[in-house]
């Protein structure tokens, strides 16, 4: 950092300011220090900035898995802006841990300054003893979790609820009687409060719920639950697009044209969801908001102490060729 102040001709503070991004430096200085430090290959040490600050610019995730396609968007996402933010990521999944405590002294054991937990594993952070010198955010919780008594947990969910009911009255909309549902497993978070949206819907339209049918978030089981589905069904909603897929294989298998004889809708509108065959409606999940917006409050929580905060983040409907007219 020496030799960067004295290329530029400027104090080592103000070289110190222009790697931490502070907006307290003009913008001709600060390109004279870029300068500089492309000139002799500078790059911050991470470990000596740790010893003088007392931050390891390191952040942890939590995952149940990553072998689903959520849980892997979303730690693309998170990826993506701890680098945007110069933080260095760690991953620790529930199966190599073998429990929430256990990652989180995984976690602490590499220095990291705070964590994100991902969908599925954050049901069982409720119970964790949870570090107190570790600031957290996790993806999809309810409002008011308690979080083992720790006071420094923000959350950031989709608007599962919300995108469901989109997508039920999207097909009422289009003159369907009712809709049918497809539902995630069984103690997940995101799959009740689709469900909860689903039930809303029909609800406000006067329409009593059809039992529930529920997979595993894969398009295999999506396929097995659309045998449930009565021969006169002529709507369903897949609380994800694996699902979906599986069961428009299955409709197709079993003679039913979409959306001829039935429309379908399913939840994420994953990178394929358009060529899906017909073209997917279903509703938009923003993985690149989740990511950005869940480390932004893990970092103001680390850099700032800020307070925990709650934030939801919208889930539009995106209309495509799976859905018509009864």
């Amino acid at each position: 950092m020496a030799d960067v102040a004295a290329l530029a001709g400027v104090s080592g503070q103000t070289v110190s300011r222009v790697v931490n991004g502070s907006p307290r430096v003009d913008p001709a200085t600060r390109a004279r220090v870029e300068a500089a430090m492309a000139e002799l290959d500078y790059r911050p040490h991470r470990a000596a900035r740790a010893l003088r600050t007392g931050r390891s610019q390191t952040i942890g995730l939590v995952a149940a898995t990553l072998a689903t396609v959520g849980n892997s968007r979303m730690l693309q996402a998170v990826a993506d802006a701890a680098a945007s933010r110069g933080y260095a990521l760690v991953v620790v999944t529930l199966g190599a841990a073998g429990s929430i405590g256990e990652a989180f002294v995984q976690l602490r054991e590499q220095g990291v300054d705070g964590a994100i937990v991902l969908n599925e594993a954050t049901r069982l952070v409720q119970d964790a003893a949870i570090p107190a010198e570790l600031a957290l955010v996790v993806v999809d919780a309810p409002p008011g979790s308690a979080f083992g008594g720790a006071a420094r947990v923000g959350v950031v969910e989709t608007d599962h609820a919300g995108g469901a009911r989109a997508a039920v009255e999207h097909l009422f909309a289009l003159g369907h009687s009712t809709v049918h549902h497809i539902a995630g497993p069984e103690g997940s978070f995101a799959a009740a409060e689709r469900e909860r949206g689903w039930r809303d819907a029909l609800a406000e339209a006067g329409v009593e719920a059809p039992e529930v049918v529920h997979g595993d978030w894969s398009s295999a089981s999506g396929f097995v639950a659309s045998a449930s589905l009565p021969v006169d069904a002529t709507a369903v909603f897949a609380a994800n697009d694996q699902m979906a897929l599986g069961a428009l294989r299955a409709l197709t298998e079993a003679g039913r044209r979409v959306p001829d004889d039935i429309s379908v809708v399913g939840f994420d509108d994953i990178a394929d969801a358009a060529d899906y065959r017909p073209p997917l409606t279903t509703v938009r999940q923003d993985f690149d908001t989740l990511g950005e917006r869940a480390l932004a409050l893990l970092v103001a929580s680390i850099e700032t102490d800020a307070e925990p905060a709650f934030e939801t983040v919208p889930a539009p409907l995106v209309v495509r060729s799976s859905t018509a007219r009864p």
